[in-house]
């Protein structure tokens, strides 16, 4: 029986924290899908729209070879039913995260029992990594090194110059 789990996040944009995780997973799972979560109410607040996370994603995951990357407009629950996701990823950078992150792992289990949501701790060189910090670098064309990897910080430009 394959192993599929799920890394959901807002990925506004996608960062090395995100890819660490979503790559440690990517070791202990047969597949991985990193979905993009869109808050109907929140759909258009973000720096980028859906598409182009998608698309940032996509880029800073194209190196791992069982990573899907997706869009979800609905409960995660139900999304990951249909996917047949039996775990959701979670990367934890402090214990703000793990209260925020330990709640909806309950409201989550509450809506699909059989799924399980495994935390990861952020790598310490990354737990600064935050979408906050990358949109604030972005937004005043600081150096995007400790961000994203150089092809999809270049793609993060291209999007921000095309809006």
């Amino acid at each position: 029986m394959k192993r599929v789990a799920m890394v959901p996040g807002s990925f506004d944009p996608a960062t090395l924290g995100h890819v660490d995780i979503i790559r440690r997973a990517a070791g202990a799972f047969d597949e991985v899908y990193a979905v993009v979560m869109v808050n109907a109410e929140k759909r258009d607040a973000g720096m980028f729209s859906p598409a182009q996370r998608r698309r940032i994603l996509e880029s800073a995951c194209r190196d791992i070879p069982n990573v899907q990357c997706l869009i979800c407009e609905e409960l995660a629950a139900e999304f990951a039913d249909k996917l047949g996701v039996s775990y959701v990823v979670k990367g934890l950078r402090n214990g703000t995260d793990f209260d925020y992150e330990y709640t909806l792992a309950e409201i989550m289990h509450r809506f699909s029992p059989r799924l399980e949501t495994m935390f990861l701790p952020s790598s310490p060189d990354l737990a600064h990594v935050s979408s906050t910090y990358a949109r604030e670098r972005l937004r005043y064309g600081a150096d995007l090194t400790d961000v994203a990897d150089p092809v999809t910080a270049a793609l993060m430009l291209q999007l921000l110059r095309e809006k």
